[in-house]
């Protein structure tokens, strides 16, 4: 069932069991928190840590929405990653603070899933939700690590049937200006290329980052890459300052 955005303590218990469930599963699955409706048409959809929520994810999504012609944005929370462990905000509150920002963001769909690759995710997310079709939206860094052979066994045998059914929608971030992120685009191979979309942030969206973001908090202080529901969710919860709530 749907859990209430201001996630009181009962669902938190609620979305902790589902949380625990995920992270349980012998397989990869992926579970949507903000409604029990199923997907269809073609989705969006950006795996991220969201440690925590900031504008420029949701400004990733709204640009490849527009570009793929997607019906549907989804902020995935991926509770494994290939590279960092566990830290900051538990993943209860980022399913919270994606909650409150879903309901101050008509047409936003909250979504995890225990898949730490793109390619597991996909494989999870088309299993869950049949009728839709799914593209991934990814930052500079994470295109960089989605073409890093030393994730996978063999890369072109994983790379090939993702691209066969997905496209990638990738923007630039902080250092990486869109040459760059043209550069590495067009050293792809062209079977890959051609599934390739490159989208363009904005300067200061570019360069907003979770990691910024709480050390700002941290130090006491607001961050004006947070929106103002998870800077809400935030400070309601003691989040990322000293002695935080859990």
């Amino acid at each position: 069932m749907p859990y209430h955005a201001s996630m009181d303590r009962s669902d938190r218990s609620a979305i902790l069991d589902a949380l625990t469930a995920l992270g349980g599963s012998d397989g990869h699955v992926a579970r949507r928190f903000d409604a029990t409706e199923q997907f269809d048409g073609r989705v969006v959809v950006l795996p991220s840590a969201f440690n925590p929520p900031t504008r420029a994810h949701l400004r990733m999504l709204e640009l490849a929405a527009g570009v793929a012609g997607a019906s549907h944005r989804a902020a995935m929370l991926t509770t494994r990653n290939v590279d960092k462990g566990l830290y900051g905000a538990p993943l209860d509150h980022r399913i919270g603070m994606l909650l409150v920002e879903a309901r101050e963001a008509p047409g936003l769909a909250v979504v995890a899933t225990n898949a730490a690759r793109f390619v597991d995710q996909a494989a999870a997310l088309t299993a869950e939700f049949r009728e839709a079709r799914f593209d991934f939206v990814a930052g500079y860094d994470t295109l960089v690590r989605i073409f890093d052979p030393r994730y996978y066994d063999d890369m072109d045998a994983a790379l090939t049937p993702f691209f066969g059914r997905h496209r990638l929608l990738v923007t630039n971030r902080a250092e990486a200006t869109p040459r760059a992120l043209s550069a590495f685009v067009a050293a792809l191979p062209a079977r890959f290329r051609d599934r390739v979309l490159q989208l363009e942030l904005d300067d200061h969206a570019a360069w907003m980052s979770s990691t910024a973001a709480r050390e700002n908090v941290a130090g006491g202080g607001e961050d004006e890459s947070i929106p103002p529901a998870v800077r809400r969710y935030i400070e309601e919860h003691g989040l990322y300052r000293a002695g935080a709530a859990r």
